[in-house]
């Protein structure tokens, strides 16, 4: 079962778990973690982007969960390491929390040294939602599927060109994989950040691009950009007449943006499953729930092994990407 086939099956049991939780919520405002003073959810990325928004939308009911505050601050810097080094040295009390994104299971790979130990310094308490990104093009562009896409690329091996916000960003290595299933070789183009890789491909600079769902839907709607194909198993709710590349024939590909919320390893195992139940419970509000969709993701919803469980794979799989398509940051 996929990621998403569980996260939706999981959709239709939230009012159970919301009602099991309620009680959750009340026992812990009779206590407190780390004396009762605000929890920090430190954010690896700038202020309205997807990672601050999950991190708004979960703050309030976590702090009402709780019975105590916790509160949003964003510390961005080299792809999410500043924060996680912040959060790392931090007292491992639980009262600071890391929400980062998918590059948190790519960082390990793509530098050379880290101011931490990943597989040491912290423990996963939960991955809130994911979200699959969409293979657009040009309006103009001559193709109308992904079959066309390859026949292309096979026909020019090496110049069919896709954009990217940066080297080693969750574009790039969506197309990297692209590559290495469909056994094709294009042309990455990397920008400084989606914007401008996302308004290069609509004035057709650039043909291709693996773009968020949520930034690019307005102009799939417009005209502007044409999707031919979303990256994950399942069809997107907010795409349903957009194909997942597996049924466009690149079976297994799946390539997701996600959020994990982490604290140090050191945290006692007590506080850390408080802080995880308090995160199910922000998730299953129905509030929470619809504004993922709208975003065009599921929310995970799993518990802290099964989110141990998919970091880890994830961490395998990027791992296995960098290496083979000798990925650098540069």
């Amino acid at each position: 079962m996929t990621l998403l086939e569980l996260s939706r099956r999981r959709g239709l049991l939230a009012a159970g778990a919301a009602l099991l939780a309620a009680p959750l919520g009340r026992a812990f405002a009779a206590g407190d973690i780390a004396g009762g003073r605000p929890i920090t959810l430190v954010v690896s990325y700038p202020a309205g982007g997807g990672a601050d928004v999950m991190a708004r939308l979960i703050a309030p009911r976590m702090a009402e969960a709780l019975g105590q505050p916790v509160i949003v601050e964003n510390k961005p810097g080299a792809s999410g390491t500043v924060a996680a080094a912040q959060v790392a040295r931090a007292t491992p009390d639980g009262s600071m929390l890391l929400l980062d994104a998918s590059s948190f299971a790519v960082n390990p790979s793509l530098f050379d040294k880290l101011p931490y130990d990943t597989a040491s310094a912290f423990a996963p308490l939960a991955v809130l939602a994911a979200y699959p990104n969409v293979l657009v093009c040009t309006a103009s562009f001559e193709a109308r599927s992904v079959a066309d896409v390859l026949r292309l690329a096979r026909a020019r091996p090496g110049t069919l060109a896709y954009a990217s916000s940066g080297n080693g960003s969750a574009q790039h290595l969506a197309g990297a994989l692209f590559e290495a299933m469909a056994k094709v070789e294009m042309s990455h183009i990397p920008y400084r950040g989606g914007g401008p890789a996302l308004n290069d491909v609509m004035g057709g600079q650039v043909p291709l691009f693996f773009a968020n769902v949520a930034s690019s839907l307005g102009h799939i709607r417009s005209g502007r950009l044409r999707a031919l194909a979303v990256t994950s198993r399942l069809r997107s709710r907010v795409l349903p007449e957009v194909p997942a590349l597996e049924e466009a024939g690149l079976k297994g590909y799946e390539v997701l943006e996600w959020n994990p919320v982490l604290a140090q390893a050191a945290v006692p195992a007590a506080v850390r499953a408080r802080l995880a139940a308090a995160i199910r419970k922000a998730m299953s509000d129905p509030e929470v729930l619809a504004r993922v969709r709208a975003l065009g993701g599921e929310v995970f919803g799993g518990n802290e092994p099964e989110a141990a469980n998919f970091l880890k794979a994830q961490q395998a799989l990027w791992a296995k990407v960098v290496r083979e398509r000798r990925i650098t940051r540069e």
